[in-house]
């Protein structure tokens, strides 16, 4: 079902194409460097890709699997166990924004590693965080331009649609000084926001309906999980199409599109930094390793229909840019390696080198706004010109012009 935040099934494929999700881990041992996950996994192929070309440092990829089950307390307590009891050199993982607050004030406070792999919200910058996932400046800023676009649709209304947390909030708070600044008056900028597993959007859509009443409106959806599937279909019920009323959505790829019904959503827009349907060499690899490998190791859901999303191809690029960083620092040593990723290269599935900045802590990644098909994949519409480099503090929010683009040395 539609859910990018909560549930965990893009998690998993996720996490199978690179040892983990939630909190991967590593750890030196005597002839092992440890894989502690922090939740679920379906699969090793990175890990199993890394092992059969030697390992790191001469030592093999040992998985150690650990689950919290969604119990947000309980995050932060296995992060300390991975980091004391297991002694991991680097975590790979979590996925909600409240499991990362949950768990950042352990790996700071014990001078962990945490490689965080979902898009977010910003509004942060840690030592000992690296963001392989998009800053705002990467996804919602990029969504907002196009729809403002002729080719967008010339937006003039926006509608600002999203479930009550801190994502959804943090990245609206965003745009709606973003809108300002590009002269949207308030009475042009309607914000909602509906609790989790909200399933009746009747009046919700209504007041869109209206609200888009003379003049072009678009809305921005950051909607979790399966509220998407009753709005969706609520708009087809008020007979608001995709042309009428263009809904961009950033937590809608395409795991979450698998077995619902895509009617509704058929050209409606969908902004990542990766998507299956992208065409070309490493991507068509990508895709054909997971297929290989998800049939071999009879991965549920993929076995039959592999996919690949964002997600992956970002925890994909974080674990193999630790593997170069810790060949260069000839260490697990935290300190060692965070020097070492800075300016760490990779060629991403997207068909992209992406950098990791030299200061920043966080991927320099292209931007792509797919369209929704029938088929459940996305057609690619719009991409930057080439990787854009993250803001993690809005420029748009008061005050950050004062915060450092660089995290404080502890």
């Amino acid at each position: 079902m539609l859910n990018r935040r909560l549930h965990l099934k893009t998690i998993a494929a996720a996490a199978a194409i690179v040892s983990g999700s939630l909190i991967s881990t590593l750890a030196n041992a005597a002839d092992t460097i440890k894989v502690g996950v922090l939740h679920r996994l379906s699969g090793t192929m990175a890990i199993d890709e890394i092992n059969a070309k030697g390992g790191v440092l001469g030592k093999k990829l040992e998985p150690v699997v650990v689950d919290p089950a969604s119990n947000w307390p309980l995050f932060a307590e296995k992060a300390k166990q991975l980091l004391t009891q297991d002694k991991v050199a680097v975590k790979f993982g979590c996925w909600t924004s409240v499991s990362r607050k949950s768990v950042l004030p352990v790996f700071e406070e014990l001078n962990g590693l945490l490689f965080y792999p979902v898009q977010y919200e910003g509004e942060e910058l840690s030592k000992n965080m690296f963001y392989t996932g998009a800053a705002p400046n990467q996804q919602a800023i990029p969504a907002v331009d196009y729809l403002m676009s002729k080719d967008g649709g010339d937006a003039k209304r926006w509608v600002l649609l999203g479930t009550d947390y801190v994502y959804p909030r943090t990245t609206n708070k965003i745009l709606r000084a973003y809108l300002k600044s590009k002269g949207v008056k308030d009475t042009d900028i309607d914000e909602k926001y509906t609790p989790f597993g909200h399933g009746n959007y009747q009046n919700i859509v209504a007041d869109i309906k209206k609200f888009s009443t003379g003049r072009k409106t678009a809305v921005v959806s950051t909607i979790n999980g399966d509220s998407n599937v009753p709005f969706y279909k609520e708009l087809g019920n008020a007979g608001l199409k995709a042309k009428d009323v263009p809904v961009v959505a950033f937590s809608v790829g395409e795991e979450e599109l698998r077995g619902v019904d895509t009617k509704p959503l058929v050209g409606h827009l969908a902004v990542w930094n990766y998507f299956i349907s992208i065409k070309n060499p490493a991507n068509d690899e990508f895709t054909k390793k997971w297929a290989a490998y998800a049939k071999a190791k009879n991965i549920a859901g993929h076995k039959d229909k592999p996919l690949t999303n964002d997600p992956m191809e970002a925890t994909y690029i974080g674990i193999y840019m630790w593997k170069q960083a810790v060949e260069k620092a000839k260490t697990t040593d935290v300190d060692k390696v965070i020097a070492a990723m800075a300016g760490q290269t990779f060629k991403a599935p997207s068909g992209i080198t992406s950098k990791m900045d030299e200061k920043n802590h966080h991927l320099h990644k292209s931007v792509f706004i797919g369209e929704v098909k029938a088929d459940g994949q996305f057609n690619v519409v719009w991409k930057t010109s080439g990787p854009v480099k993250a803001k993690p503090w809005s420029p748009y929010i008061e005050g950050n012009d004062k915060k450092p683009d660089e995290p404080a040395k502890k």
